[in-house]
């Protein structure tokens, strides 16, 4: 019985947060509309040819995505970011930029049509955070039954996200060109890989040791099938200057305050390349809080959830960017099913894979995405 509940809140809460959105926004907005019907007609590039099969957003020559192909990427997408606390926004861009193949049809409007460049660039930056927003809400319900966040925590990394949502959509939405985004996605991704492999080194680890005490008896409590709830996170001491928290024997604590300001900045810089901001909150969480892997991915979740929310709203519903509900309507269901998986999978990885799964991503997300921004370069 309690198990059904459980799945009648979760299913309840994601109801309420998407209903409200997809109710305020217009199926087609008049201004996508007209930046559609105002494109030069043919068959060269920057054209749509009226001929042509219709594909995204009913327009003719678009990609046109298989949707079963949409819901096994959105299973990998909704596991990584569960798993890991990262990477879900990242890999939905990815998916949507290269895989789905929007992000070089929106570049070949650059010059004939730059309205319709930007609008499909805020849509993909969109459609990214929807996938990443339903996975951290699935995430945060199972690693909270398994006390493997820091709700506190989680929670003022989000208060400071939401000032920075505010910020960044009024500021850039409409703005942007997919080169821009596409460039600057991929530098920010590498700058994190870089700090990654100096928090791994040997000087990087000196100060985790705690962190490490705290992974090792978890991995121990699993891999002998021990009861992890009874160990997990719980709060020692709570104030606005300093709070305490204990997981598997080991104490930790961190400033609230500073919290607040590590997720104002790191929610500005993801919230302009339409990411979650995991791949940001992980090294923040390991680095300057101290806390290990297990405990890093259920805490990040909260806070990009509080800030996709927001950020969601505010792109949609006070900017008008719209998305095209039929491929994110399957994605949806995929986040759904990996985000579900991946809690109960990752339990079993070690930490160090954990972190080297995080690294690789980063690498070649990084490189990959810069070059091709910023330089025209492509690679596989």
């Amino acid at each position: 019985m309690r198990t059904k509940f459980r799945w009648f809140v979760l299913l309840l809460t994601a109801a309420a947060l998407i209903l409200p959105v997809i109710a305020a926004t217009p199926v087609m907005a008049d201004p996508l509309s007209d930046a559609i019907a105002a494109v030069p007609q043919g068959t060269g590039p920057g054209q749509i040819d009226p001929a042509a099969p219709a594909g995204i957003f009913n327009i003719p020559g678009a990609p046109s995505p298989g949707l079963v192909f949409c819901f096994c990427w959105a299973i990998w997408v909704g596991w990584i970011f569960s798993t890991v606390g990262a990477f879900g926004g990242v890999m939905a861009g990815v998916g949507h930029i290269s895989i789905y193949g929007m992000g070089p049809y929106a570049k070949t409007f650059k010059d004939t049509s730059p309205a319709l460049n930007k609008m499909l660039t805020d849509s993909i930056r969109v459609s990214n955070q929807w996938l990443v927003g339903l996975s951290a809400l699935v995430s945060s319900i199972t690693y909270g039954r398994q006390k493997r966040l820091v709700t506190s925590l989680g929670a003022f990394l989000g208060a400071g996200a939401l000032f920075a949502t505010f910020l960044v959509v009024f500021t850039t939405a409409g703005k942007v060109r997919f080169s821009q985004y596409q460039g600057w996605f991929g530098l920010c991704v590498f700058l994190i890989f870089a700090f990654m492999v100096y928090e791994m080194s040997p000087k990087g680890q000196a100060s985790k040791k705690a962190a490490k005490a705290a992974a090792k008896a978890f991995e121990n409590t699993v891999k002998n099938k021990g009861n992890i709830e009874g160990q997990g996170v719980q709060t020692l001491k709570w104030s606005l200057s300093k709070t305490e928290i204990s997981f598997f024997g080991q104490q930790f604590s961190f400033s609230p305050l500073w919290a607040f300001i590590g997720g104002f900045c790191i929610s500005a810089l993801a919230s302009f390349i339409g990411v979650g901001g995991g791949f940001l909150y992980v090294p923040f969480l390991t680095s300057v809080v101290g806390l290990p892997m297990f405990v890093v991915a259920g805490t990040s979740a909260v806070a990009v959830l509080i800030g996709m929310i927001f950020s969601i709203f505010n792109f949609m519903v006070l900017k008008g960017v719209v998305v095209f509900w039929p491929m994110i309507g399957i994605e949806l269901l995929g986040v759904f099913v990996g985000s579900m998986i991946g809690p109960r999978t990752g339990k079993y990885i070690p930490e160090k894979v954990l972190k080297w799964i995080f690294l690789l991503l980063a690498f070649y997300i990084g490189i990959r995405y810069t070059l091709r921004g910023f330089f025209g370069i492509a690679m596989l």
